[in-house]
């Protein structure tokens, strides 16, 4: 959007293939970190999970081994993997805005921030659900965590 007429000299085949290894490299480690801590714990009860993928947070509530680093690690990561991409959407919006608001027309003016707004409302529905869920201890996770996670999975 901020420059429109050189899309395709910046966005190289190369680029783009860096882009999506990258984004598998760091969704597998996230996962593996996750699935290397819960290999330590140890389950006591029933192993049954009422939900539609694995999530870490309902598989932790059946432990009954000490989750502290798992929460701790799964705070601090989840954290992370999910602040930064907000960063670099909220940065990349500040330059768009900045690019938009120098077009001459209203017209075009309204047309790209129409764009944007729903992009932007999908962006706020995904992170806000994902905050809600995971930035808190898995031994407080309930139902209503459950109907957010479908809701960032499924809606978004």
């Amino acid at each position: 959007i901020c420059h429109p007429l050189h899309y395709t000299v910046m966005m190289r085949p190369r680029l783009c293939v860096l882009l999506v290894a990258v984004s598998w490299v760091i969704t597998n480690l996230h996962a593996l970190l996750h699935t290397l801590l819960m290999v330590q714990l140890t389950f006591c009860s029933h192993n049954a999970v009422h939900h539609f993928f694995c999530d870490p947070y309902p598989i932790l509530k059946l432990s009954c081994s000490d989750t502290f680093i798992n929460d701790i690690t799964a705070f601090t990561v989840g954290g992370l993997t999910s602040i930064t991409p907000f960063t670099c959407i909220t940065v990349s919006y500040a330059y768009i805005l900045s690019s938009v608001l120098k077009f001459p027309s209203i017209q075009g003016i309204r047309k790209a921030l129409s764009t944007c707004g729903s992009h932007l409302t999908v962006v706020s529905l995904f992170y806000g659900a994902i905050l809600g869920v995971y930035m808190h201890p898995s031994s407080t996770y309930s139902l209503q965590d459950t109907v957010a996670t479908a809701f960032f999975t499924v809606v978004t």
